[in-house]
């Protein structure tokens, strides 16, 4: 029996297909109301396996351009929404608005193409945290529990460690107060579901994480955005917005903000706190990237104590993306609903995860991981606002250590064009308006990843797209 192709079996080959048939309908190869070639006909007019084409299909549908009729086949759509779909679909940053493609394309690999819009830092940055190293000490911990599910709060050990942690940056909790997530995004979801019903209005940064803006739209939230500062929120749009909306939630960044890279300053730290307890204002700090700040930097939970304030880490950006573990930090009373919220929904976490997390901070060597880390992260933000500046660009917060920089390229209205000119140049960027609440509107900003920018080709690409860039400034 003839083996089949390998290459049906790989989902871009449905996608590429789904591409040239769409492009097709766009060029008027069929029209409006024109029945598609059959999946037999297209399999063997291609050699690709049937799944492949059925898989092709359903990406059509998807984006609007065909519709199926049963016992009939599969039709082109003649309304303004096709055509519309058809546009979009012509440019894969067309789609940056859809929240989900988005996410889809910032989790795809592609080994030769630059990363400048990731939100993770280099993986030779975190190489030294070996993960095979640990496994036996993990087995060893307690081989029986691997077996089963853990606690609902999560695995306490961890827990205890987490307390430590935190009191780092004088932070006091207890275990009590703790429950370990999977990962940063699973936190914010449990807090979603408690506290938002469809219909709330709900506060968030803008910019700001475009991830959140998707699972509270998912929710049916009312979302309105906080305009950012170089210093933290605008507090006197707070204020104006609490007046009117009378929010129960604020989610914020106030370290390392994604995407800007600003720090929120004691002062401002203070008046957001003060507006939260005039309006009764719940605000939930999430802050993944801790390891890369000194532990003496402003965090709204320390001056607040978790009085109102729900404080979300992660070890996703200092370990390892692959260990889906996170927790929240919050009173003893939200953090025992939680739990069971939590168990509700995943039963438990992944204890294995949780192990391998707790061994890594108990081993001398986290230390020393942190400070490698910190000196990395120092020389590329350096040499990445020296690139910058002899290029003329505006920055939109300056920090000493700061993973994401918010740039203005010289010349530029809309970062959407140009991150389209530069991914032909194999080089990806994350355009502003993808971090607005409405996405429709044009930004001039581009978040950009200083480890990413270190990489020569970065300034190659700009100065392909940027002849100004090129002449003013070399490589990084």
């Amino acid at each position: 029996m003839e083996k089949p192709d390998k290459r049906a079996r790989s989902a871009p080959i449905a996608g590429q297909l789904a591409d040239l048939i769409g492009q097709q309908i766009a060029d008027g190869v069929y029209r409006p109301g024109d029945k598609l070639p059959s999946l037999r006909e297209l399999a063997q007019l291609h050699r690709y396996a049937k799944n492949t084409i059925v898989a092709a299909f359903d990406l059509l549908v998807s984006r609007g351009l065909v519709e199926p009729r049963r016992g009939s086949g599969f039709y082109v759509l003649g309304t303004a929404r096709a055509a519309q779909r058809a546009q979009e679909e012509s440019g894969q940053l067309g789609r940056a608005m859809d929240i989900v493609w988005l996410m889809r394309e910032q989790l795809k690999t592609e080994p030769d193409a630059v990363a400048v819009g990731d939100g993770f830092p280099p993986v030779e940055w975190l190489a030294d945290m070996r993960l095979d190293r640990y496994h036996q000490k993990v087995v060893r911990t307690g081989l029986g529990s691997l077996f089963r599910y853990g606690s609902r709060y999560g695995y306490a050990p961890l827990r205890d460690s987490l307390v430590r942690k935190l009191g780092d940056f004088g932070l006091q909790a207890t275990p009590g107060q703790l429950v370990l997530t999977h990962g940063a995004n699973d936190a914010m979801d449990l807090v979603i579901r408690y506290f938002v019903p469809p219909g709330a209005t709900v506060l968030v940064d803008e910019p700001g994480y475009y991830p959140l803006f998707g699972k509270l739209q998912l929710a049916g939230a009312r979302v309105i955005g906080v305009p950012r500062m170089a210093d933290g929120p605008d507090v006197a749009a707070l204020e104006t917005l609490l007046l009117q909306e009378r929010p129960r939630l604020f989610f914020t960044q106030s370290l390392a903000h994604n995407p800007t890279g600003s720090d929120i300053t004691a002062a401002k730290a203070y008046k957001v706190l003060q507006l939260a307890e005039r309006h009764n204002l719940l605000i939930v700090e999430d802050d993944p990237l801790a390891d890369f700040k000194p532990t003496s930097a402003v965090r709204l939970a320390t001056l607040d104590q978790l009085e109102r304030t729900i404080y979300i880490g992660s070890f996703s950006k200092s370990f390892s993306a692959a260990l889906r573990v996170g927790f929240i930090a919050c009173n003893d009373a939200l953090a025992s609903d939680l739990a069971d919220l939590k168990a509700l929904i995943h039963v438990s976490g992944s204890e294995y995860c949780e192990r391998m997390v707790d061994v890594m901070l108990r081993e001398g060597h986290y230390a020393r991981h942190l400070v490698r880390l910190r000196q990395k992260l120092g020389q590329a933000t350096a040499q990445a606002l020296a690139w910058l500046d002899g290029a003329g660009c505006e920055v939109f917060a300056r920090s000493a250590q700061s993973l994401y920089l918010w740039v203005a390229f010289p010349g530029v209205a809309d970062s959407l064009p140009l991150a389209e000119q530069l991914m032909a140049r194999k080089l990806t960027m994350a355009p502003g308006r993808v971090f607005q609440v409405d996405a429709a509107v044009p930004s001039r900003w581009s978040r950009c990843n200083v480890g990413a920018m270190a990489d020569a080709r970065f300034a190659s690409a700009m100065a392909g797209v940027l002849p100004q860039a090129g002449d003013r400034a070399g490589s990084p």
